[in-house]
């Protein structure tokens, strides 16, 4: 029987077809986005001093050669202040409630400064590297290993703010969580993805490794 040339052709792409479908079955990965948009969630024991309706959105898009995010907030207190981080851990879980094994926040990578206007609204705006790929390493300790800051948060800069209407906090105990080295605690937080255990500013996860990990 005489096979013709345009039904080997045929053949051969429905064989690479059903090749490329079973590779996409199979691959672990997420398609990278180019916007990542997630609420921050305050810290369970501060919730009192922050404001009356404490909230905050983070908006990050991504760029040629870097990312932009947008920080706005709503209900706080009027003028109060905060130092912004991204950081290697939450220590909240993924519903916002706290991390009973929560232990420290990893590598914190400082970001910018926050100020609530008369009204209680926050606005801030940072161009950096952000979407997947921010990083830091000690090249000192080890260059190879290089820590990604995945979560972003936000920390009362005046350790006497977070020390008010029912907050409890040490000020003779500072954070290093601002440009002094003498800030108040964490005061919101973003949360883990529920299955991955990465932080927003990952999108594209990769769950072939264990654990998770992102593609760059």
């Amino acid at each position: 029987m005489q096979v013709t040339t345009t039904a080997l052709f045929r053949k051969f792409c429905s064989a690479v077809l059903a090749i490329v479908a079973l590779s996409a079955a199979a691959s672990p990965l997420f398609a990278q986005a180019n916007e990542a948009d997630f609420s921050l969630f305050p810290n369970p024991k501060f919730i009192s001093c922050l404001g009356s309706d404490p909230q905050a959105q983070v908006k990050v898009t991504r760029g040629n050669l870097n990312d932009t995010l947008v920080i706005t907030g709503s209900g706080f207190k009027p003028r109060l202040a905060f130092d912004m981080f991204t950081t290697q851990r939450s220590n909240l879980l993924s519903d916002g409630t706290a991390n009973p094994n929560f232990t420290n926040f990893g590598l914190a990578w400082y970001q910018s400064d926050l100020e609530a206007d008369e009204g209680g609204n926050i606005n801030a705006k940072i161009e950096t590297i952000l979407l997947d790929q921010i990083f830091g390493f000690d090249a000192e300790v080890n260059p190879a290993k290089f820590v990604n800051t995945f979560h972003v948060g936000f920390w009362f800069n005046n350790p006497n703010d977070a020390n008010v209407d029912g907050c409890v906090f040490d000020v003779t105990h500072p954070t290093p969580f601002n440009g002094e080295h003498k800030a108040g605690p964490n005061a919101m937080m973003s949360v883990p993805d529920a299955k991955t255990k990465l932080g927003p500013l990952c999108t594209n996860r990769n769950t072939g490794t264990k654990p998770p990990s992102c593609n760059p």
